[in-house]
């Protein structure tokens, strides 16, 4: 391709939704469409979305685990795409829906250039001593078990715009980024680079989350195996879709629902806001200690941007290491805000996510080169 596309057509398959948003040479939007509890199976609103479209002239999509082998932005060609479907097993919520939107798009415009943008290269920096697991170094070497992280397109975003809000003129802030979504993950960053993260291996460590468990002991799950009876699909499918929110609240992951149930005296759904609330505050403060210290705090994804509760319970919380909130400034939230007290030494953000951006702007660069 000669010269940066006009038109980018961002798909971000996620592990409940599907985003797809057009954007024009100034990154403005201009076209969009949301899809929620999108699986991968049903392609027709896809198809239909990208049919009607005046122009694409390329093509990013977001894939959410990038192995050993990807490491920054590539080209799509079929090599490519099928050892991106290679990795189902290391990301199953994502990976088929990711690879869904690749063969979908490539049906419809067929011959337009396509790029996959990995949510594991940002955190390709995280240094050795964050990042090894502590088992046999021969089994690490050989099969490439790592600490890889993800939603790194986000935090790289708003990282990134957290700093523009807020860089002290003498260095680059300290910076843990909290995308809380049906997916959730922090991130620690510093001088812009990712030096620690919630999740892992896989996306299913770190926080509570709408269906997935987070971390718990390995010996557990091996005590369910051995004592229990349970084999391995049957404990995937659980620690997967069944766990998280909707494994304590006995049936939603949904964090609205979730509200209103502990608001109207469900027992259940209290216990599943408390969890997690009290891993994220408990995560929120081991990104710090990552970093030696904190002077942002930033929230983003569908949670942390839309709820002032969840946000409110964090910070709570966090008095000690400098975080405090404007009450009303919090509550009135509704998009990119500053929402800290009046006196707090450390600042609290709220930024939209915006992984379009990110995504478009990888895939511009990576056909330009």
């Amino acid at each position: 391709m000669t010269g940066a596309p006009v038109h980018v057509l961002v798909v971000n398959a996620g592990s409940s939704s599907l985003k797809l948003r057009l954007l024009d040479a100034a990154d403005e939007v201009v076209d969009a469409v949301a899809l929620e509890n999108w699986d991968g199976a049903d392609t027709a609103e896809l198809e239909r979305f990208v049919r009607r479209l005046p122009s694409v002239d390329a093509v990013g999509h977001r894939i959410v685990h990038g192995g050993r082998r990807f490491s920054e932005p590539v080209r799509i060609d079929d090599e490519v795409r099928e050892a991106i479907g290679g990795l189902a097993d290391l990301a199953p919520l994502h990976q088929p829906r990711g690879v869904a939107g690749i063969d979908t798009v490539a049906q419809v415009l067929p011959g337009t250039p396509a790029v996959a943008c990995f949510d594991t290269a940002f955190h390709t920096t995280i240094p050795d001593a964050a990042a090894t697991y502590a088992l046999p170094a021969e089994w690490n070497r050989r099969w490439g078990l790592r600490r890889y992280g993800f939603h790194g397109l986000s935090h790289a975003y708003v990282t990134r715009r957290a700093a523009e809000l807020t860089r002290p003129p003498e260095r680059e802030p300290r910076i843990v980024s909290c995308h809380l979504g049906a997916g959730a993950s922090l991130a620690a960053v510093a001088g812009g680079r990712s030096v620690d993260t919630t999740m892992g291996f896989t996306p299913l460590a770190g926080l509570v989350m709408a269906t997935r468990t987070g971390s718990v002991d390995p010996g557990l799950v091996l005590w369910l195996q051995q004592q229990a009876g349970m084999d391995a699909d049957f404990l995937s499918h659980a620690l997967e879709r069944e766990s998280g929110l909707a494994g304590l609240s006995g049936g939603t992951g949904d964090m609205r629902e979730i509200m209103s149930g502990m608001d109207s005296g469900d027992e259940a759904c209290r216990l599943a806001f408390d969890v997690y609330v009290h891993r994220l505050r408990r995560e929120i403060a081991a990104m710090t200690g990552s970093l030696g210290g904190i002077d942002v705090l930033v929230f983003t994804g569908g949670v942390g941007e839309h709820n002032a509760r969840v946000r409110a319970e964090a910070a709570g919380g966090l008095r000690y290491l400098g975080v405090t909130l404007d009450t009303k400034a919090n509550e009135a939230c509704t998009g990119e805000a500053d929402i800290s007290g009046a006196a707090a030494p450390v600042r609290t953000l709220v930024v939209p996510a915006r992984e379009d951006l990110e995504i478009a702007a990888h895939t511009r660069r990576t056909l330009a080169e």
